[in-house]
């Protein structure tokens, strides 16, 4: 006997979530039905029109049949009698109406989040397209969102009137190219022999770097070792003409990322660190500089739990900005256990992985926009773009009146290199809405840049006129 899956709901905008929940209810049988709720039947007055969500859920991989309802759910499941009906994890512990009539008949009422960072296979596929630009721009996310290229351009150029403060864990990326010898004879490890190497600015003075090119004017703080990456980050920043606050702390060596490469492929990566919290004197040098810089709009937070951005710090600073009426974000990348993205409160915008926001909410089972809501509870960040490697970002809107979310694919699908793509994502984006634009064309832009950084190995600011060459949509 065939076994049917039904899943129901609005599906305003179909994002990677809806997707997981899609892909496990096809895997648990035979046929996957979607009821989707006609627009007479829901009071939502941000839905889309039914046809156009209608054909969104039809163009999935996942989906066997597809249906506008215009009934009571209730009625529709006695009728039909689905063996499965499946429903988010969120909803488990609720009253689940359609419960008692399943006992009725048999059938059964799943639950579930779907697989943590899986890839559709709608994208899979894509790696087998061939792509003559390595853009690939959202057509339908930029009509839903009425995004014209000369609202664009105009925001771009106004990055220029922005005074930024960038504080945050300086990091050194060093790529070492290397000559693939063999196997060893003695026992099974590879053997190479380095070639040269390369090293980039990486951490938070990327996301300044990112600022200036794009730019703004840009103030840098940050905590680095007494070392020679303390000498090259600082000459580096001083060609940008960034000024760079730099402080020495003899306790901890600069950051140090060591990757090794052969034949376009990491072999390696080897990290020189300390993640001790940086002490009390340095934090008071960094209040007082930071109250002495003048006009700030905007201070980005770029955390990689290395012990720069104390507590103390981090409450400060955010008071401070809200009295001067100054927009915050931040990025608290979690290499280990020890990040938390909600310790950043009232931000303007937060660019949590999802592995990061689970680790800061610690729930592994709730789904994206259950997430984000409660993120948005903990914290109170006015925007959360949780960012999913090739499936793009979710974006997610606490702001009354609007859409609550929506998501861009990634834009490139042929990454070179994905370090650095968030901290484009972030700079990017919180410019944007620094000079008025809306979360909406902020995100947008943002993606834009993720995708020419990742297009390339190593992390090299991003030029606004790079950005404006890919506006052509």
């Amino acid at each position: 006997m065939k076994k049917t899956s039904l899943v129901y709901g609005n599906f305003n905008i179909l994002h990677p979530g809806h997707l997981r929940l899609l892909k496990f209810a096809k895997e648990s049988s035979d046929y996957l039905i979607v009821a989707i709720n006609s627009n007479k039947t829901t009071k939502d007055l941000n839905l889309f029109d039914e046809q156009t969500r209608l054909e969104s859920i039809k163009a999935t991989s996942y989906v066997d049949e597809a249906f506008i309802l215009n009934e009571d759910i209730l009625e529709y499941i006695k009728r039909e009698k689905p063996f499965f009906i499946v429903k988010g994890k969120e909803h488990e512990n609720e009253e689940n109406l359609e419960e008692e009539i399943l006992k009725e008949y048999g059938g059964k009422l799943l639950f579930t989040s779907g697989e943590i960072g899986f890839s559709s296979l709608d994208l899979l596929n894509k790696d087998f397209e061939i792509n003559y630009s390595f853009i690939n721009h959202s057509n339908e996310y930029i009509k839903r969102h009425n995004i014209n290229k000369k609202q664009l351009e105009r925001y771009i150029e106004d990055f220029s009137k922005l005074n930024i403060l960038v504080i945050g864990d300086t990091i050194v990326d060093e790529y070492i190219t290397c000559n693939p010898i063999g196997m060893s004879q003695e026992d099974p490890t590879i053997v190479v022999t380095p070639i040269s190497s390369k090293k980039f600015i990486g951490g938070a003075a990327i996301v300044a770097s990112h600022a200036k090119t794009l730019g703004a004017k840009v103030s840098y703080i940050s905590v680095l070792g007494d070392d020679d990456n303390f000498k090259f980050t600082n000459t580096y920043l001083e060609e940008l003409n960034i000024n760079a606050l730099l402080y020495k702390d003899s306790t901890r060596p600069t950051t140090l990322k060591q990757r090794f490469r052969a034949h376009n492929k990491t072999l390696l990566r080897v990290n020189h660190l300390k993640q001790h919290y940086i002490n009390k004197e340095f934090e008071k040098k960094i209040i007082s500089k930071i109250k002495k810089i003048k006009n700030l709009d905007l201070i980005i937070f770029s955390d990689f739990s290395y012990g720069v951005l104390t507590k103390n710090l981090i409450d400060t600073i955010s008071e401070f900005a809200k009295k001067e009426s100054i927009k915050i974000v931040a990025d608290s990348q979690s290499s280990s256990q020890t990040g938390d993205i909600s310790k950043f409160k009232d931000m303007d915008i937060v660019t949590p992985t999802e592995r990061e926001i689970r680790l800061a909410l610690n729930n592994f089972e709730s789904g994206l926009v259950i997430l984000s809501k409660k993120l948005h509870k903990k914290s109170n960040p006015k925007y959360i773009f949780t960012t999913l490697g090739s499936e793009g970002i979710m974006i997610y809107n606490s702001q009354e009146n609007d859409l609550l979310t929506d998501n861009i694919l990634a834009l490139n699908t042929n990454a070179k290199d994905v370090s650095g793509a968030g901290d484009s994502l972030l700079t990017c984006s919180s410019m944007a809405l620094a000079v008025g634009a809306t979360i909406w064309q902020s995100a947008y832009l943002g993606s834009i840049a993720a995708a020419i950084q990742v297009s390339r190995v190593g992390n090299t600011p991003i030029k606004k006129e790079e950005i404006l060459k890919e506006l052509n949509f």
